[in-house]
């Protein structure tokens, strides 16, 4: 699987969010990860809409990346897809080259995650604000994943950006980033990868230790989901 990852952000350079998350996938081989950066990549603002198209076909999994602006994308991602997505491409007669692959949103947001629900500060789940993208999908025959939202990343302690890189890698490349028996057995898989020659000294016993957290508390869920299902069962 190869995943595109498109990102949108008026200053990528100086976001400490964006630059944790590349910086979390810097190992992986372009084989794997195609990171295209809209606004360096034009920063005349003329998009090459068949370079672009050529692009998505290449890669089986798109990633739309960009700072939740007034519950929407920065205007270039927004410019991206009224040039890109065209009719006889992406929709319309012949128009099924996105047919089959996959679409998914990495969100860095400034508020908390408990003000994006009913009675919350803003009053509407992240689901329901991305609902426009979700029509894309559909639109184009994408298959459309859970978003990744990024919640206040400058007030994240060190365990809870070891958890988001974790999160984030897995979405990037898992196959089915929502399956809790292929999240385990990536994490089972890192742990096994994961030594003093992998990362500084420092921190392999902190990272090991996030892992195996994460391991535990997929089989958590697993048990608490297979108790559902004996509840219902009875």
């Amino acid at each position: 699987m190869r995943t595109l990852i498109i990102i949108s952000h008026p200053d990528v350079d100086e976001s400490s969010s964006q630059q944790f998350l590349l910086q979390s996938i810097s190992h992986l081989s372009s084989d794997q990860v195609t990171v295209h950066l809209l606004e360096k990549t034009y920063p005349d603002g003329v998009i090459d809409f068949e370079k672009e198209q050529a692009l998505l076909r290449l890669h089986d999994r798109i990633l739309f990346q960009f700072p939740f602006y007034w519950y929407s994308s920065p205007p270039m991602l927004k410019k991206w897809q009224d040039e890109v997505l065209t009719d006889h491409f992406a929709f319309g007669y012949r128009g099924n080259k996105l047919e089959g692959k996959e679409l998914g949103l990495v969100l860095s947001i400034g508020l908390a995650e408990k003000d994006y629900q009913a009675g919350g500060q803003e009053g509407f789940s992240i689901s329901e604000l991305t609902r426009p993208y979700q029509a894309v999908a559909k639109k184009t025959g994408m298959t459309y994943l859970k978003p990744l939202a990024v919640f206040q990343f400058p007030y994240k302690n060190e365990a809870e950006k070891m958890r988001l890189l974790i999160d984030y890698q897995q979405y990037v490349t898992l196959s089915k980033p929502d399956s809790l028996k292929y999240r385990e057995e990536w994490l089972v898989k890192a742990l096994a990868e994961t030594s003093e020659e992998t990362l500084p000294g420092e921190n392999v016993a902190f990272v090991i230790d996030q892992v195996i957290e994460r391991v535990e508390d997929n089989r958590m869920e697993l048990d608490e989901l297979r108790m559902h299902i004996d509840n219902y069962h009875d």
